[in-house]
């Protein structure tokens, strides 16, 4: 059978690539020159499945109000002018519930630790540098009552099994030696040994160069108008002027999927959620982080590459503008600069904004989208590479009609109905 898969992001190349394994023929069609060069292209590098958990949750709300107070807010809101992003917000406050929480949660651990075993079974299988590291995360508090409110995430991580240690700040040492002279700044810590980290771009790219080695063929530079339909099938896609047919569709659009789909008369509540990055190179290893280390007060992750130091984090919802706006390159360069102040050339970063593809309720939409051949894998929020291969492998299934290993039956669009 052939398959188009609209976007080359992570999601998308991920899922070209279990597809091309399950014997179909694939094209993947993007608008950028190469692959995983928008929101894949410099994320924080965590592959956090430790950290899966709904951004709609109970008491939300109410930090939201405190958090954009602060000068450097983890969360920013510019009203965009649309009636969408009113929408799309009025139903994430509905999910901030324990109810819905708790529901959410189950279904994002899920396609996490499924994902976690996907990859797993492609390091056991394929040679993949992306400089990778399997050194787990350090989630520092900077205050006592940070310590005392992840008690509760505590309880979460125990009840789904997923190792951790609570740590004090003295002990932060053993995994983060470079945190020495800030110590004292220090209330506590929380480690996740299971969570791993590397290069999402340059692991998008290895795979990509599998993919195509195994046959897959990548179409760049090719805008995506529209989709052709005849009845409740998709039937070609026109993209960069031309029309192209397959037998099967799946949307990877990641943000863009709500516009695209919208032609369809689709409601695909994907809202573009705006982070941002700075990624330093190192001067000095020893006074470097080892892993990823999560500053909980700033809601940023500080990440470990071979030679580089990615610094990610905050969410701005504004539209799918990408501007860089110079005062959040300063929260992160403040950051940096208090916890590894010796250890990268902050004057030598590049500083980096992508829109992450955000569902209001933080589980992603993998499957039914309402026409016969049309799979969805989108919306993955701040989680796609950590469920890149997991959510691959399920809409590769689908399409091919392969029993997923997991339930998959509350994942599609149809659950917002």
């Amino acid at each position: 059978m052939k398959v188009i898969v609209l976007g080359a992001g992570v999601i998308g190349v991920s899922t070209a690539w279990f597809l091309q394994q399950a014997g179909h023929e694939v094209v993947v069609i993007d608008r950028a020159e190469g692959v995983a060069l928008e929101t894949s292209f410099a994320n924080a590098g965590q592959l956090s499945y430790g950290y899966t958990t709904p951004w709609a949750a109970p008491g939300i709300p109410q930090k939201a109000l405190k958090w954009m107070t602060k000068p450097h807010s983890p969360l920013i809101l510019r009203p965009d002018g649309s009636l969408y992003q009113l929408q799309w917000l009025l139903k994430m406050l509905q999910n901030c519930t324990v109810e819905n929480y708790t529901r959410n949660k189950e279904r994002m651990v899920r396609i996490s630790e499924y994902s976690r075993e996907m990859f797993a079974r492609m390091e056991r299988e394929i040679n993949l540098p992306f400089e990778g590291r399997h050194k787990g995360t350090l989630q520092i508090f900077r205050q006592q009552k940070e310590v005392d409110a992840a008690k509760k995430d505590m309880a979460v991580l125990a009840e789904y099994g997923v190792p951790f240690s609570e740590l004090s700040p003295q002990e932060c040492l053993q995994y983060e030696p470079a945190l020495a002279g800030v110590v004292d700044k220090l209330a506590g810590a929380l480690h996740l040994p299971k969570d791993s980290t590397g290069d999402c771009q340059l692991f998008t790219t290895r795979l990509a160069e599998l993919c195509t080695q195994a046959g897959v063929k990548f179409l760049f530079n090719r805008s995506i108008e529209r989709l052709e339909t005849a009845g409740k099938k998709v039937s070609a896609v026109y993209a960069g002027g031309e029309r192209l047919e397959a037998d099967h569709f799946v949307c990877a659009l990641g943000s863009f999927s709500h516009p695209m789909l919208k032609q369809l008369g689709l409601n695909v509540p994907v809202y573009p959620v705006k982070g941002y990055s700075l990624t330093v190179p190192i001067v000095n290893s020893d006074a470097s982080p080892v892993s990823t280390v999560l500053d909980e007060t700033y809601k940023v992750a500080i990440t470990r590459f071979d030679n580089r130091i990615r610094l990610g984090g905050m969410a701005e919802l504004s539209g799918y503008q990408i501007q860089l706006n110079p005062a959040r390159r300063e929260t992160l360069e403040i950051v940096l600069n208090d916890l590894f102040p010796q250890g990268g050339d902050v004057s030598r970063a590049t500083f980096w904004s992508g829109l992450r593809p955000m569902t209001p309720d933080s589980t992603p939409i993998i499957g039914y989208s309402g026409f016969d051949n049309l799979t969805l894998n989108t919306g993955h929020g701040t989680l796609g590479w950590t469920m890149s291969l997991g959510s691959g492998k399920l809409a590769a299934d689908m399409v091919s009609g392969v029993t997923p290993e997991i339930r998959v039956d509350d994942l599609g669009l149809n659950r917002y109905r």
